[in-house]
């Protein structure tokens, strides 16, 4: 499978650019950039998107629960990615749902996986 743009789910409504048609990028936004791919860089947030993804809304509990790691662990990583404004969370009472609010993101996991089943796994380097 080759990926490409009609392979990847970022929404038309988004009215960006692609990358070929921008100038070339300066040193800040370069650097502004590393650091949003950075929030990115992340297994557990990686695993987060993915089901808030699938599943569209979810509670800190059931991200917890299917993540297998500690509620407060869970709301530490969406912290992160709420203060990029890259999630956003609604209250019904005494709980917090959380759902994507960048919808760039669909399309940033599914380039990452089209890149993974592309290439593949590469084994890691030794140090």
């Amino acid at each position: 499978m080759r990926c490409g743009p009609e392979t990847l789910s970022i929404p038309a409504s988004v009215g960006k650019p692609a990358p070929r048609d921008r100038p070339l990028i300066d040193p800040e936004r370069a650097a502004a950039l590393s650091r949003l791919l950075k929030v990115f860089a992340n297994d557990t947030r990686l695993r987060l998107l993915h089901a808030l993804e699938r599943g569209r809304e979810v509670c800190v509990t059931d991200l917890a629960a299917a993540l297998e790691m500690a509620p407060q662990a869970i709301s530490n990583q969406l912290q992160r990615l709420a203060d990029r404004s890259i999630v956003s969370a609604r209250r019904d009472g005494t709980r917090l749902y959380y759902r994507i609010a960048d919808p760039c993101v669909a399309g940033i996991l599914d380039l990452g996986f089209c890149l993974l089943e592309e290439v593949g796994e590469r084994p890691r380097r030794r140090r």
